[in-house]
């Protein structure tokens, strides 16, 4: 803002800087700053160092495919051991077997999703992956009556079953309601045809058809209703 001088000036000086005041110093009641601590909890990411050891599992994987079968072992590696932020995460995987017909790519494949477990995130999304690979051959049926559409399913279904174990998938089984029911389907199924050889063998019954949701050999009619025995899946809801 302007000042407009209507006097004659008779004289003039620099004015000087002032010193600066001294800072009040703080009331005895006001609260300080919390410091902020650093966030020591360790993550899973690519420049993690593998330790000296890790602890794992091995799943053995029989097919029909071949005479040999495959051993699929995955190590995981515990993060923030001994504190409320313990995670133990997949690490690595190897599968081995006798047959070599498949070697090539079956090393191929543990090194990717090695490389992919290391890298850390959301690593779930394998299990969808590899299930989602079909043999142009045709795929088969495993004990109990699961469809497996091809070899790379199997393996993706063995880390699945791992990925439950350590609780990195949540178990979306059965509750004790859904149980009772199944079991009650299946008594009057075998109460009906007059045997309970399925039931002692563990298998489902014989001539059950594939079940859309779970992909188990394992759907019967039931009071005109295709009801699934392993699920509980029905068409008749």
């Amino acid at each position: 803002m302007a000042i407009q001088i209507d006097k004659k000036i008779v004289d003039y000086s620099v004015r000087k800087d002032e010193p600066q005041r001294p800072e009040a110093a703080p009331a005895a009641n006001e609260a300080k700053p919390v410091p902020v601590t650093e966030d020591n909890v360790v993550h899973l990411h690519e420049k993690l160092k593998r330790p000296e050891m890790l602890i794992g599992s091995t799943y053995k994987v029989k097919t029909p495919l071949s005479e040999h079968a495959l051993y699929v072992t995955i190590n995981d590696i515990i993060l923030n051991r001994g504190t409320e932020n313990e995670l133990r995460r997949p690490f690595e995987i190897f599968i081995n077997s006798k047959n070599m017909d498949h070697f090539q790519w079956i090393v191929a494949l543990t090194r990717i999703i090695s490389a992919v477990f290391r890298k850390g995130g959301d690593v779930t999304f394998l299990v969808e992956e590899l299930r989602s690979v079909f043999d142009p051959r045709g795929g088969y049926f495993k004990k109990g009556g699961k469809y497996m559409p091809s070899l790379v399913a199997e393996i993706g279904d063995a880390i699945e079953c791992h990925m439950r174990m350590i609780g990195l998938l949540k178990d979306d089984s059965l509750d004790e309601h859904q149980k009772q029911l199944v079991a009650e389907k299946r008594a009057q199924y075998e109460a009906a045809v007059g045997t309970v050889e399925a039931a002692d063998s563990g298998d489902f019954p014989e001539g059950a058809q594939l079940c859309a949701k779970c992909q188990t050999k394992a759907a019967i009619v039931m009071d005109g209703c295709l009801t699934c025995l392993n699920c509980g899946d029905s068409k008749c809801g």
